[in-house]
């Protein structure tokens, strides 16, 4: 029976140490949180800026609510679109400085939208080996040709691109990979694009908000001004601390992809709270110079404090901090020991990242201090020598 199927396959999971299991947060998402009944210190969320339990965009959704009610009542393209979503969409054109920009539900909803809506049969998409899982499932929906090169590797990409034959070829890649913390050569992958005459759509999901002048993101990072053939995604549920995703680029694609993207047309659109509040979220980021600020010395405090150990932790200058054990059960086993001290970080196993690789996926925010790091450094370096990383 295919109930049969089903407990056998659950069952192979939990033998491999790979079954995920949810955590019950009765808390707000802070860096100190109560998960599962129990107080813990948490290196696992993405609201790298701390503004997810922030005061202000609490009680401005308050505010919203009281003005526009809870739900959007259609899709964008019937009855959803309400003002504040079109002020949302004018506030993020601005700030990334980008001609226009497009609200989606979530950054999956996005990229299921835009690769569809670019490419399809006869062309190919160009994708980084370690790209999010929803880049790889655009592809497949898009059905175009699947070439994937190797991690960062321009040369390889070139390579691919010189060779291809298709009629319209785009080039998809994270900015940030969210698993390793490193950042994709943004001006290299456009030069690639103009030189190949090639879409270049940028997932910036863990750089918005985070890198660049005032938070505008990987772009404005290297100084790549918007270009016809750039589409640029970003997520508006962990830096900017409130939920969903848009997408910016020229005005006629932006157009194209609001009348092709069935991920925009075929749902309901998101409340008028969350719009509304994320329009206060984009003030709090521009002004928010301190907590990057704040964010980025942690970073070094943390690579730092671990620099002298053995830890195997792959270069990244950003809130991505990962430390490679390698085997499912090394890095389960790692996370409990730390769980077991009051400190969450999360144990990251295959499919999320190639087999063999399993790693503690530690994330910071602009919300810790100091003595929070420390904290976690001391407990690594423990676990290191009780012998828990080389089992």
């Amino acid at each position: 029976m295919i109930a049969d199927d089903i407990d056998q396959a659950l069952q192979e999971l939990e033998g491999n140490k790979l079954l995920r299991k949810r955590r019950v947060i009765a808390s707000p998402c802070t860096v100190q949180a109560e998960v599962d009944g129990r107080s813990m210190l948490t290196f696992a969320s993405n609201d790298y800026l701390g503004l997810a339990a922030s005061p202000i965009l609490a009680e401005t959704a308050a505010e919203a609510a009281r003005r526009w009610g809870v739900g959007s009542g259609g899709s964008h393209v019937v009855t959803g679109h309400m003002q504040p979503h079109e002020a949302l969409e004018q506030a993020l054109a601005d700030f990334t400085g980008a001609p226009r920009a497009l609200y989606f539900s979530t950054g999956y909803m996005a990229n299921l939208g835009i690769v569809p809506a670019l490419a399809g049969r006869g062309d190919a998409v160009f994708s980084d080996r370690l790209n999010h899982a929803s880049l790889i499932d655009a592809v497949l929906l898009s059905r175009a040709e699947n070439i994937r090169y190797r991690h960062n590797d321009m040369a390889h990409l070139a390579s691919l691109l010189k060779e291809s034959k298709a009629k319209r070829k785009l080039i998809l890649t994270d900015s940030v990979f969210s698993m390793d913390g490193d950042i994709a050569s943004l001006p290299a992958l456009f030069e690639l694009a103009q030189a190949h005459d090639a879409w270049l759509v940028i997932d910036d999901a863990h750089g918005f908000g985070v890198l660049g002048p005032h938070g505008q993101g990987s772009m404005a990072h290297f100084g790549l001004p918007f270009h016809p053939r750039i589409l640029y995604m970003g997520t508006l549920g962990k830096a900017a601390g409130v939920s969903g995703a848009f997408v910016a680029g020229a005005d006629n694609v932006m157009e194209w992809l609001l009348q092709r993207a069935r991920t925009y047309t075929f749902t309901t659109a998101t409340s008028p709270v969350i719009a509304a509040t994320l329009v206060k979220s984009l003030e709090l980021i521009r002004e928010g110079n301190h907590l990057r600020e704040r964010l980025f010395s942690l970073i070094e405090r943390l690579r730092a404090g671990l620099s002298h150990t053995r830890l195997e932790m792959p270069p990244s200058s950003t809130a991505i901090q990962p430390v490679i054990l390698g085997s499912n059960e090394t890095a389960l086993l790692a996370s409990k020991a730390l769980a077991d001290q009051g400190i969450l970080v999360p144990a990251i196993r295959p499919p999320t990242v190639p087999k063999g690789s399993a790693r503690l996926r530690i994330s910071l925010s602009a919300g810790h201090n100091a003595e929070d790091i420390d904290r976690l450094i001391a407990a690594l370096k423990a676990l290191q020598e009780a012998g828990l990383f080389y089992r």
